[in-house]
């Protein structure tokens, strides 16, 4: 009897072995085969590698809001020592460059129309009698508005260089001073702020499409009825598909930070494991949101079609240009399916902060509930067209 018990056991669990075997050997056929199906297309092989660095140069060198050069108009009608030295002031910094001195404010209105400069100073006349009198002379900064944020910078850096004039003239500095200091990033480079948040955004868009193609692939080129025949589980199946996309969104993701902090000098603070657990959990629901689309489509253009419709509107609500709490309170209620909102701050958290995991356990809570319900979904939505 307890030999027969022992039998059974051992067949039990020879049982179960063959079947988990038999589980990979099949797993890593579907995933052999989706992995030549990404890599002999040439098309497809471009696109995986060379938009992610072409992307990742773009950003780093073009996404810069550091006003770095402002040329500006002078209308000066005072042409006093006091007008000079002020002006001084503005032409020995290396951000203001003056491309003109005109004679009248008409000449401002062209100047700033054709946008050859993007701020204008006028001096009045009695700028001088005003000082020597001891009352203020008001000087007019006339900024560009048309870009609300270059105008903002410069007429910030211009009030500072009048506080500075203003407090040589008359001796008396203010009573109170701020001093600042920036975290994380002292030099307040944008760079910093944004080559992080696009290892997140490029690596999405490829997985999404790549996830969204796997399916729709099989059913434009005829063979997605070999899968119905295929003595291979629907699970199976799906996971195979899930796995290269993934492995895809892993690569790219280590590219890009490669580019962000050996090319761009971007200073990395965390800790690589933290890092690479919220990249998977990032694209394992990027990859079910891109099976989602591919299961409920019926060919290529179909996926393509939604990976437009859904790709803006997911990147906007992720905080990667806006904040989300600037964004009305419905808005900021929806970015809460969105799985960028979630992974961009996870990645920025941990590059720039290094922060760990159980500071930003409550945002690993959400990522992994739209991971399983994308999959979950993708999922249902496999075995209803396989069936």
């Amino acid at each position: 009897m307890l030999r027969e018990h022992r039998f059974w056991h051992h067949e039990k669990e020879g049982g179960m072995m063959s079947t988990f075997q038999l589980f990979l050997q099949q797993l890593a056929v579907i995933c052999k085969k989706e992995i030549l199906s990404i890599w002999q297309d040439p098309a497809t092989r471009r696109i995986v590698v060379i938009p992610c660095i072409l992307m990742g140069f773009l950003f780093g060198y073009a996404a810069n809001y550091n006003l770095e050069n402002a040329p500006y108009v002078v209308l000066d009608q005072s042409r006093s020592g006091a007008s000079a030295d002020l002006l001084s002031r503005f032409d020995g910094t290396s951000l203001f460059h003056r491309v003109a001195t005109v004679s009248n404010a008409n000449e401002i209105a062209l100047y700033i129309e054709q946008e050859k400069a993007v701020m204008a100073i006028s001096i009045p006349q009695d700028f001088q009698d005003r000082l020597d009198q001891g009352e203020k002379a008001p000087v007019q900064i006339i900024s560009d508005g048309r870009n609300t944020m270059v105008a903002g910078l410069v007429t910030g850096y211009a009030g500072r260089i009048v506080n500075s004039f203003n407090q040589e003239r008359t001796g008396v500095s203010a009573p109170v001073t701020v001093i600042t200091r920036t975290w994380y990033n002292p030099n307040q480079i944008t760079r910093w702020f944004f080559m992080p948040g696009i290892i997140g955004l490029l690596s999405f868009a490829q997985v999404f499409v790549l996830a969204g193609l796997s399916v729709a692939r099989e059913r434009e080129e005829g063979t997605f009825e070999q899968l119905l025949v295929a003595p291979v589980s629907p699970s199976v199946i799906l996971i195979g598909k899930a796995m290269p996309p993934m492995i895809v969104g892993f690569i790219q993701c280590t590219i890009l930070f490669c580019i962000s902090y050996f090319w761009f000098n971007v200073p990395f603070a965390g800790n690589f494991g933290m890092f690479y657990t919220a990249i998977f959990f990032y694209v394992l629901s990027s990859t079910g949101c891109g099976l989602i689309v591919s299961s409920i489509s019926k060919n290529m253009q179909q996926v393509l079609v939604y990976v437009v419709v859904l790709m803006v509107p997911m990147a906007l609500l992720s905080g990667v240009v806006t904040p989300i709490n600037n964004m009305p309170r419905f808005l900021q209620i929806i970015t809460y399916a969105d799985p960028l909102r979630f992974a961009l701050e996870l990645i920025r958290r941990i590059y720039l902060e290094g922060l760990t995991f159980g500071q930003l356990f409550w945002n690993f809570i959400p990522l992994s509930v739209i991971s399983a319900v994308t999959l979950s979904v993708a999922a249902y939505l496999f075995r209803h067209h396989l069936n």
